[in-house]
C-alpha cells in the first residue's frame, strides 16, 4: 500500500510540474493559416540569450540549458539605478528573469545554439549582463514561421520525421524556406512524453501569399 501511495504522489507532483510549466509565459505569435498541425504564423520582434555548444541533437540541449537557467536564476549582474543623492551610486545585483517558453535550438555550422525568449517586458539595455561569457543577448526582428506541433520524447528521429513532413507542407503552400530549421520544446524534462509540446519551425518568405 506504502508504494502504491509513493506512485501516485510521484505522478501527481510530475502531472502538477508540467501542467506549471505550461501556463509559463509564451513567445507571441499571430497563425496566419492553419492545417492540421501545420501552421504559419508571424512573430513579433524578441531578444534572445543564447549559447552554443557541442553534442549531438539531443545531449546538446540538456548541456546548454543549465548554462542558461543559471543566467535566469541569478548569475548575472544587473544594475539598478539608486534614488538621487549624495554621491550618486549603483548597485550591481543577480536578477531572477522569469521563464518564457518555448527553448528553442537550431544548428550553428558543426554545433548547435540553444536559446531561452526573454519576456516581453526587457530591453536589450534593461537586461542584466550574463556572468557566463559564453551566453550571448540578441534582438530578433520579426518573422514569419511555418510549424508542426508533436508530442513525444525528445529525439533525433522524432525531429528528422516532423522536419520532412514540414518541409513537405511548405513545398505543398508553394513557400520559400529562407532560414534553418528550429527545434522548440515547451516542458521540463520531467514532463512525460506524451505531455510535452513540441515543434519544428521554419523560416518562410514573408512575401509569399498565404
Amino acid at each position: 500500500m506504502n508504494r502504491i501511495i509513493k506512485i501516485i504522489v510521484v505522478v501527481s507532483v510530475i502531472i502538477i510540474g508540467a501542467l506549471d510549466a505550461m501556463a509559463t509565459e509564451e513567445v507571441l505569435y499571430k497563425v496566419l493559416k492553419a492545417s492540421g498541425a501545420f501552421e504559419i504564423r508571424s512573430y513579433a520582434p524578441s531578444i534572445l540569450a543564447e549559447t552554443i555548444v557541442d553534442g549531438d541533437l539531443e545531449g546538446a540541449g540538456s548541456k546548454a540549458f543549465s548554462i542558461l537557467f543559471r543566467y535566469i536564476s541569478g548569475a548575472n549582474r544587473s544594475i539598478s539605478k539608486l534614488a538621487i543623492t549624495t554621491p550618486v551610486t549603483q548597485e550591481a545585483d543577480g536578477e531572477k528573469i522569469a521563464m518564457t517558453a518555448p527553448v528553442v535550438q537550431q544548428r550553428a555550422q558543426e554545433r548547435w545554439a540553444v536559446s531561452f525568449t526573454m519576456p516581453a517586458t526587457y530591453t536589450l539595455k534593461s537586461l542584466p549582463i550574463p556572468d557566463n561569457p559564453k551566453i550571448i543577448l540578441r534582438q530578433v526582428p520579426s518573422r514569419r514561421m511555418a510549424a508542426v506541433r508533436y508530442s513525444g520524447l525528445w529525439s533525433e528521429k522524432n525531429y528528422l520525421q516532423y522536419k520532412l513532413e514540414l518541409e513537405s507542407w511548405i513545398r505543398t503552400m508553394g513557400l520559400t524556406i529562407t532560414g534553418d530549421p528550429v527545434w522548440a520544446r515547451y516542458n521540463p524534462p520531467f514532463t512525460p512524453w506524451f505531455m510535452r509540446r513540441n515543434e519544428i519551425l521554419i523560416p518562410v518568405g514573408a512575401g509569399d501569399d498565404i
